[in-house]
């Protein structure tokens, strides 16, 4: 019997447990776990220069989409804060015969802060400090999923206006190469 294999991907701001259910999923799914903060830190060390971002994200996600092909288990771990990202990928998965989970993460902002504090004084080589501004800022930009979103009920939608395919508008968000002219986003 064979199965197709399955994209999960982790949606949430930071200090959520985006990366700790990556790492579960990894090991009970056998899923090739893609977590962009530890590519920056192995790439950058102690910056974390946006530019570098939408580069990275997409580099783990070409990575991503060709472990579907083949056959494994993939789990996407950086924010997908955007209802245009994960319909993308939902698309992406889908145009290779995979399935997809989403998993949402919420916490109130004094937990959210609770546990950044705690990951930084406990394992600052893992993270960057992030200010209460920042989170703020975030929590009001983040597109929560619908309920129809992580369960799968609900059509992906049509690619934005400009773009013919969800491939052709992940290949615009999410660069091969850096450019000095593009801003970076998290």
């Amino acid at each position: 019997m064979v199965t197709r294999p399955t994209l999960f991907l982790t949606v949430g701001l930071p200090g959520t447990g985006k990366t700790t259910e990556a790492r579960r999923i990894e090991v009970e799914h056998q899923a090739l776990r893609l977590t962009k903060d530890e590519w920056v830190r192995a790439l950058y060390g102690l910056a974390n220069p946006p530019s570098a971002s939408d580069v990275i994200e997409g580099r783990l996600i070409e990575i991503g989409l060709r472990a579907l092909e083949l056959g494994v288990n993939v789990v996407i771990d950086f924010g997908l804060w955007g209802r245009d990202e994960r319909s993308a990928l939902r698309q992406a998965a889908a145009d290779r015969g995979a399935a997809v989970e989403m998993r949402y993460f919420e916490l109130s902002p004094t937990e959210q802060r609770r546990r950044l504090d705690r990951r930084q004084a406990e394992e600052p080589h893992t993270t960057w400090p992030l200010s209460d501004e920042e989170l703020a800022e975030w929590a009001a930009i983040i597109s929560v999923p619908t309920a129809g979103e992580p369960d799968g009920s609900e059509a992906i939608d049509a690619p934005p206006a400009g773009f013919a395919t969800w491939d052709a508008w992940r290949r615009h968000r999410w660069p091969r190469t850096m450019t000095l002219d593009r801003p970076g986003r998290r």
